[in-house]
């Protein structure tokens, strides 16, 4: 089994494809069949299943990916270690966001790191706070930073500066200043999908006042923050959403924002415990918390 094997496995997994895979890894087409087709041969077990002009994992393709994640994983670290050993930080990387975070917390702090590291190339993958803890928990990020409490005992997790959460609504409903148990009931909310941090924190604050999210007052379940502001707008439903992605809106008189008394929330910074940490996360995790 060769590590040029595990990347084409990897890629053909993840897109369920082998004409994409092969685009994405600049291989030709049979190559990347050959490949797939020897680790089979060598194992004697299929990886995927045809079907028509699609391609799946069978079981034992399931089992093997995150295995074959994790190999790739630890050379990247090794790679890593080897360039930081001749004193120079070059290399890549690899870093998970939740969208909060990753839209409007990190663009400046990724600036600074690359003004600091030059020879660093940072790879950054977006998506909710538990996906971009599974990023880790995979392997295929060296961190996360995340906005939701993420509880799990392999990873390793550190505080970082948060945001505040407000809640929006439409210029034309009337609010008032102080929302009772009655008023959040009336609601109609925007919201985004499970996992995300925002979302857990409104199920949380609903909880205290013994409500709960469901089909009778979700309007609209959306993957991200800018179509949630959207519909908003657009009078469809209120929402919680953090100061930092809807001060413009609110500023500039499209939204009303709310402050609905809730704590500042903090960022978390992600790594798994088990790994030894390279000079090259080391300096960005500064950056951070700088």
């Amino acid at each position: 089994m060769t590590l040029e094997q595990l990347r084409i496995f990897i890629a053909v997994a993840e897109r369920e494809h082998l004409t994409r895979a092969s685009e994405a890894l600049n291989l030709t087409q049979s190559a990347v069949s050959s490949a797939i087709a020897a680790l089979e041969a060598r194992y004697g077990t299929k990886l995927f299943d045809r079907i028509g002009r699609g391609i799946a994992l069978t079981e034992a393709g399931r089992l093997f990916l995150p295995e074959a994640r994790a190999v790739l994983a630890r050379v990247r670290a090794a790679e890593q270690t080897l360039h930081d050993a001749t004193g120079g930080l070059r290399g890549t990387l690899n870093l998970a966001a939740s969208q909060t975070v990753a839209n409007f917390w990190l663009p400046e702090r990724l600036a600074r790191f690359h003004a600091a590291c030059p020879g660093l190339t940072l790879a950054l993958t977006i998506g909710n706070t538990d996906r971009a803890a599974a990023k880790v928990l995979s392997g295929e990020a060296d961190i996360a930073m995340v906005e939701g409490q993420v509880d799990d005992p392999r990873l390793a997790v550190t505080p970082l500066d948060g945001d505040r959460l407000v809640l929006i609504a439409p210029m034309g409903l009337n609010l008032p200043q102080s929302l009772t148990p009655a008023d959040w009931a009336g609601f109609r909310f925007i919201v985004r999908e499970p996992g995300s941090g925002t979302r857990h924190i409104l199920e949380d604050h609903l909880a205290t006042m013994g409500l709960s999210l469901g089909a009778g007052n979700i309007v609209m379940e959306l993957p991200s923050n800018e179509a949630v502001r959207g519909v908003v707008e657009a009078g469809l439903g209120v929402s919680l959403q953090s100061e930092l992605v809807a001060q413009r809106a609110i500023r500039a008189g499209l939204l009303q924002g709310l402050d609905i008394g809730l704590a500042p929330r903090s960022f978390y910074l992600l790594r798994l415990k088990e790994r030894s940490g390279t000079r090259a996360e080391q300096a960005f995790i500064d950056i951070c918390k700088g």
